[in-house]
């Protein structure tokens, strides 16, 4: 079960422990033929000729989500700290939208476990509040970390 922190600020933390080593999750995070598995809420399609991910410092990334109804939600950023294999810090938001008042996303992989065979992820969203039932953006990137932990489940075996 994830946890959840909250303060009187805009933002929220998700933590999980995938059992999976830091680099399968690395590449989860940063390898488009990955994240078209992931990158969205159950239900929510990501075709992959929407994903292009540029990871390094001042590198862009973009997809496109569509839910069942064809909505469809172009998300994007830019990477502002990359340090393999251990932390991602990016803005995100709507494409086209200012990179100066975007949401920051820090994602912190910490080898985990007896064996370091596992990984404990510390996802931060900030600009965005969020909490658990929120229909939103906690639940959605709740759903997706359900979804990466079923697809490191198939990359593990």
């Amino acid at each position: 079960m994830p946890e959840q922190a909250a303060t009187t600020e805009k933002q929220f933390t998700i933590t999980r422990i995938f059992a999976a080593p830091r680099d399968l999750v690395w590449r989860a995070w940063t390898d488009p033929a990955e994240a078209i598995f992931w990158w969205h809420p159950r239900g929510v399609n990501l075709p992959r000729e929407s994903v292009e991910i540029d990871a390094r410092p001042g590198g862009r990334y973009r997809y496109t989500m569509i839910a069942p109804d064809g909505t469809e939600y172009p998300t994007g950023g830019v990477y502002r700290e990359i340090t393999p294999p251990e932390r991602l810090v990016f803005t995100w938001g709507s494409q086209g939208d200012p990179e100066e008042s975007a949401p920051v996303i820090t994602v912190d992989l910490a080898t985990h476990g007896d064996d370091g065979d596992e990984t404990l992820m510390t996802f931060h969203l900030q600009g965005i509040e969020g909490a658990p039932g929120d229909e939103f953006v906690y639940d959605g990137w709740d759903s997706a970390f359900d979804i990466l932990v079923e697809h490191l489940d198939g990359e593990a075996s």
